[in-house]
């Protein structure tokens, strides 16, 4: 019998294959299902953080805040005329009092639709840059027009929710580290366990003429194959979820959770990780046993 069927047929006897359906291969399905998950709820999370941020950015609100309605009026139309004189100024209109009464309708009921009522008039002012010189410039103008006016920086109150983002996208990112270094701790032990059960097959490799190398070479394949597959599996199953997640979230009409959405980039680099693992796991594999085999052999 020659060296490469005996080869052969050692690799086919590693790792438990000879149950009808093997452990590593779903072990990693479930490992990718997690990841997969994981990465998805990162890059989703990223992407909204990009589309706030470019909503956000560059974009002002100015309140009238003057108790007396002719004032207000008067004030509001000083501002709206100072504002579209001013180069950094790309467009300033005037929040419709309706608007400001439904927006209100929550905490003050019927009562947010009372002429009597002193709501502050609002006007939203989108800059040509976002930028802070074009902040302050714009603020300069506004308060030369109405010295009671107050400017706010719409990316200033949204500062804790780009915040929650943001933990959100690095505890993914960690989540999915997590589990690549969980994966390459269960390669090691499946291919320590397969070394202590077949030791007297890869003895007879050696005797033979095998090196460790060849040895090491037939758990790679194995924990590759198994990873790939139980990867492809798993991240088919997790793709799954995020599309129904998807569809889910469009469903609620919401303009900040319809930011959470994968990109064509996002779905590449999702597919491409049952073969990073798959390379990962391989790795992980030709390490622990060409060390073991070193240490015991």
């Amino acid at each position: 019998m020659s060296i490469g069927i005996l080869a052969s047929k050692a690799d086919r006897g590693l790792l438990d294959d000879r149950r009808g359906t093997r452990v590593m291969l779903w072990v990693m399905a479930i490992m990718l299902f997690l990841t997969v998950l994981a990465a998805a709820l990162g890059l989703a999370t990223l992407g909204a953080a990009a589309v706030l941020d470019r909503q956000l950015a560059g974009r002002l609100t100015v309140q009238i805040v003057a108790p007396a309605e002719r004032v207000r009026t008067r004030e509001t139309r000083a501002v709206l005329a100072a504002l579209r004189r001013q180069p950094e100024v790309r467009r300033a209109v005037a929040v419709d009092r309706a608007r400001l009464a439904e927006m209100l309708s929550p905490w003050l009921g019927a009562d947010g639709a009372d002429p009597d009522l002193p709501i502050p008039a609002m006007i939203d002012v989108d800059l040509t840059a976002a930028s802070a010189s074009a902040a302050a410039s714009v603020a300069r103008a506004v308060r030369a027009a109405a010295p009671s006016a107050r400017i706010d920086r719409q990316e200033s109150w949204m500062a804790p929710v780009r915040n929650v983002m943001a933990m959100l996208t690095g505890l993914a990112g960690a989540l999915v580290l997590l589990m690549a270094a969980a994966t390459a701790a269960v390669v090691i032990l499946a291919a320590r366990a397969g070394l202590d059960t077949h030791r007297d097959t890869i003895a007879v490799l050696h005797m033979l003429g095998s090196t460790d190398v060849q040895v090491a070479r037939l758990f790679q394949r194995r924990i590759a194959l198994d990873t790939l597959v139980g990867g492809i599996l798993g991240m088919a199953v997790a793709l799954g979820a995020v599309v129904l997640v998807g569809v889910q979230l469009d469903a609620l009409g919401s303009d900040l959770i319809a930011g959470l959405t994968l990109g064509m980039r996002d779905w590449v680099l999702l597919a491409c990780l049952p073969v990073a693992f798959a390379v990962l796991a391989t790795l992980s594999a030709r390490v622990a046993v060409l060390a073991a085999l070193r240490r015991v052999l």
